[in-house]
Order: structure tokens, then sequence, then C-alpha cells
């Protein structure tokens, strides 16, 4: 379980950041990346099967999720637990998440046993994201209104009031707006929204959807 806590802010990395371990001949060269979805932690891992096609092993791990509730870690073909735990352990010690990290080994003919290979992938990921700027991120809700010319002074002076991010807009007798907005503020901004009239509202669309 990921010790991030459940807050609107986060702490990810701002940039890619490369690290490296050596040991017994053995190479490790470690990859941090910022992801948000599944499909660039599947671009990033194919780029670097391809770039570096003749090392032994492309071993990763992932955190994504304000509160790290999404994560996997993947030893590929090397013993359990030697490989894709201590890089995730790595991520988690330093509570980020929206981060993959990609250990490249290059063998060097000598078997590091089972302590060896924790070692070796651990130092290789922390020497990555010690090289690597953290960055805080904010937890943002999406807004989407749809409502009445007649009252597109009440929207745009609530939109000034909070300092909203306006996404995209369309004025029209029938006017529709997208905001986007910190999480803390969620209770505030509906409050004041409730207060509209003929105004409908989805929160997030993909996640819930409430009228005012």
């Amino acid at each position: 379980m990921s010790v991030i806590e459940a807050t609107d802010t986060f702490l990810t990395i701002g940039a890619p950041a490369e690290g490296s371990y050596r040991e017994k001949g053995s190479r490790f060269m470690a990859f941090a990346y910022p992801v948000e979805a599944e499909q660039q932690v599947k671009e990033h891992v194919d780029a670097l099967r391809t770039r570096y096609h003749d090392a032994r092993h492309h071993c990763y791990a992932y955190i994504m999720g304000a509160q790290g509730e999404r994560w996997r870690a993947n030893d590929d073909g090397e013993p359990s637990g030697t490989a894709g735990r201590p890089i995730y352990g790595q991520l988690q010690s330093l509570n980020l998440t929206n981060v993959l990290v990609v250990v490249v080994r290059y063998f060097g003919g000598t078997k590091l046993g089972v302590p060896g290979l924790i070692n070796a992938y651990r130092a290789a990921t922390r020497d990555a994201l010690d090289s690597a700027q953290v960055v805080s991120r904010t937890v943002d809700d999406r807004y989407v209104l749809s409502f009445g010319y007649a009252v597109t002074n009440e929207v745009m002076s609530l939109v000034k009031d909070m300092n909203l991010e306006v996404v995209s807009q369309q004025f029209d007798l029938q006017c529709a707006l997208t905001l986007r907005a910190r999480r803390g503020q969620r209770e505030a901004i509906q409050a004041r929204l409730s207060r509209i009239e003929g105004l409908h509202v989805d929160v997030n669309p993909a996640d819930n959807q409430f009228d005012v």
C-alpha cells in the first residue's frame, strides 16, 4: 500500500532522468519517466527494449494516481521479487507517483544472487531518482458547464473570484465552459455553482455527474 497521503497535491518528477550502477561486471542503467497512463509505460518500455535490444533484462515498476493506487512491478526474467519490487520500493520511499522507472541490465558473467540483485536494482533506481527534479502537482477536477447566455456574467464572476482555469469555452444562446480547479476547492466551487439557476454541471464526466 502506498504511503502517499490523500491530499490534493502529490510529488512526481518534472522530466526524464537517468542513473546507473555496476556490480561484478553487470551494468544496470535506470531510466525514470513522468507518466500518467499505462500506454505511456508501454511506449517507454518498448522503446528501451528496441534501443537496448542486446540487454539481458528490462525490469520496471511504476506508480500512478494521486494516492499511488495504480502500480505494477515487473521482474522481466529475474528471480521473483529481485527487480521490480526494489524499483517500486524506491518510488514509495520518496513518496513519488505518476513515475515509471525502467532498469536495463547487461549481464557481466557473474551471478549476483538474490541480495545482490535487490541491491543493484535499488541502487540504480535511486541514482536516477536522485538526479531527477521532484515537483509538486495538484489533483485537479474538471468541470463541464452548460448554461443559458443570461447567466454568463454569474458564471464568469465565479471563474474570476476563484481563479479557475478555463480549458475551453463557447458562448451562444446556450453556452458551454470547461474549467479546471484543485480538488481541494470542490466544496466551495459546488456551493457557488448551486446558486446559479439553470446550470448543468458534469464533474470529471467519466466519474461523477450532478445538476444544480
